[in-house]
C-alpha cells in the first residue's frame, strides 16, 4: 500500500508538472478553451434544470446559447462603451477634482495659501499623477484586454467551445469518472466533490453576486444623478467577492465624487451613502447566504495571493486557472490534514489510549505480514536444499 500511495503521488505530481508546463508554453493558444470550459461548467447547472423542466440536453444547450448571444451584443452595444466613456471622464476630471478639493481645504486651512506648501503642492501633484498614471492604465487595460482576447475569441473560438463542452458535459464527466483507479476511486470522488463544491459556492456564487450587485449599484448610482455613477458601481461590484473591500472602496469613491457635485444639499449625499448601505445589506443577508453560503473554504488572501502568483507567472490565462487551482489545493490541504490528524502520527499513546483500551491493544498488536515473514523464514530453513552451515559446525 505504502508503494501504491508513492507511485500516486509520483503520476500525480508527473500530471500537475505537466499541466503547468503546458499553461506556460501554451497560454494563448489554452486562452479560448479555457475561458470556453469556464462558461460551459457556470452554465451546466442552468442546463441540467432545464433538462429537468423537459427540455433535451441540445435544446437546453441552444435556448442557454441564444440567451446569452442576446447578452452579449446588448453589452457590447449599450453598456461597455458606457463604461469606457465614464472611465475616460473620471481620469480626466481629476485635476479639476483635485483644484476643487484645494478650494475647499483653503477656505478651512488659510495657511495652506502659500504656495511652497507642501501640502497644496502635494494635492496638485496627486491630481496630475491620477490624470497621467490613470490614461495609462485605462488604455493599458483596453489594450491589454483587445491583444488577449480578440474579436476572433469572442465572435468564434469562445461560442463553439462553451457550445460543445456543455452539451457534452456529462458525458464527459461520467467517462472520466470511469478512468479513475479503482483503489482510489472512492477518495477521488469524494475531493472532487469537495472541489466542486467550492467552485460553485465561490465562482458561480460569487460571480452571481458581483454582477447583480454591481448593476444595482450603477443603475442606482445613475438614477441618484450621480457623475459617474456607472463606471463606480461597475468598480464595486467587480471587487465584491473581497469581503467589505468592494463596498468600502466604491461607497468611498462614490461618496467622495457626492461631496464635490453635490456639495451642501446633504439629502443628496445621503441618498448616495444609502445606496451602498442597501446594497452592503442586501449583499450580507440575501445574495451570499444564499448564492456563495456561508463558508467556501476559500479565504480571500489565499485567492488574492493565487491569483497575482498565476497572473504574474503565466499571465492572463494563469489568473482564469488562478481559482481552480486554489480551491483544488485548499481541499487536497484540508484532506491531508484530517489524514495527519487520524494518523499514529499526530495522536499517539495519548491519542490511541483517549480511544479505549481494545483501539489500543489492536494498534500495538503484531502485524499479521511480520508473522509471515517469520513462516516463510521458518519454511525456507526447514528445505533441504537451504544454504547454510550443516549439522557439524
Amino acid at each position: 500500500m505504502a508503494l501504491a500511495t508513492k507511485d500516486q503521488i509520483r503520476y500525480w505530481g508527473i500530471a500537475a508538472a505537466v499541466f503547468l508546463v503546458l499553461l506556460w508554453l501554451l497560454g494563448n493558444v489554452l486562452l479560448p478553451f479555457i475561458v470556453g470550459g469556464a462558461i460551459a461548467y457556470f452554465l451546466d447547472p442552468v442546463a441540467d434544470r432545464l433538462e429537468r423542466m423537459g427540455l433535451s440536453r441540445v435544446a437546453a444547450t441552444s435556448v442557454i446559447s441564444l440567451i446569452a448571444l442576446l447578452l452579449v451584443v446588448l453589452m457590447v452595444l449599450a453598456v461597455i462603451p458606457t463604461l469606457v466613456n465614464q472611465l475616460k471622464a473620471l481620469v480626466n476630471a481629476a485635476p479639476d477634482i483635485s483644484r476643487q478639493l484645494q478650494d475647499f481645504l483653503l477656505q478651512r486651512f488659510p495657511d495652506l495659501a502659500d504656495s511652497t506648501s507642501t501640502i497644496r503642492q502635494t494635492l496638485a501633484e496627486i491630481g496630475l499623477a491620477i490624470q497621467a498614471r490613470g490614461a495609462e492604465l485605462a488604455q493599458g487595460i483596453l489594450s491589454s484586454a483587445l491583444g488577449v482576447i480578440s474579436v476572433v475569441l469572442f465572435i468564434v473560438v469562445v461560442p463553439v467551445v462553451a457550445f460543445y463542452l456543455l452539451l457534452d458535459w456529462d458525458e464527459m464527466v461520467a467517462r472520466i469518472d470511469s478512468m479513475l483507479p479503482l483503489d482510489h476511486a472512492p477518495t477521488i470522488r469524494r475531493l472532487a466533490r469537495e472541489i466542486d463544491a467550492v467552485l460553485a459556492g465561490f465562482v458561480r456564487g460569487q460571480v452571481s453576486v458581483c454582477i447583480t450587485l454591481g448593476t444595482f449599484y450603477a443603475v442606482a448610482l445613475m438614477a441618484a444623478g450621480l457623475q459617474f455613477g456607472v463606471i463606480v458601481g461597475a468598480i464595486a461590484g467587480a471587487i465584491t467577492f473581497i469581503p467589505y473591500v468592494g463596498s468600502i472602496v466604491g461607497g468611498v469613491l462614490a461618496i467622495g465624487l457626492a461631496l464635490f457635485q453635490f456639495w451642501g444639499d446633504w439629502v443628496q449625499i445621503g441618498l448616495i451613502a444609502a445606496i451602498f448601505a442597501i446594497g452592503q445589506f442586501v449583499e450580507g443577508n440575501i445574495l451570499t447566504p444564499r448564492l456563495v453560503g456561508k463558508s467556501v473554504g476559500l479565504h480571500p488572501v489565499w485567492l488574492l495571493f493565487a491569483l497575482s502568483a498565476f497572473g504574474t507567472i503565466f499571465g492572463f490565462v494563469g489568473m482564469l486557472v488562478a481559482v481552480p487551482v486554489a480551491a483544488s489545493i485548499g481541499v487536497l490541504t484540508r484532506f491531508a490534514i484530517e489524514q495527519y490528524r487520524a494518523s499514529l502520527l499526530y495522536q499517539g499513546r495519548a491519542g490511541l489510549e483517549a480511544q479505549g483500551p481494545s483501539f489500543t491493544a489492536a494498534a500495538e498488536a503484531p502485524k499479521p505480514r511480520r508473522k509471515q515473514k517469520a513462516g516463510a523464514a521458518a519454511a525456507d530453513a526447514a528445505r533441504p536444499d537451504a544454504v547454510g552451515p550443516g549439522p557439524g559446525a
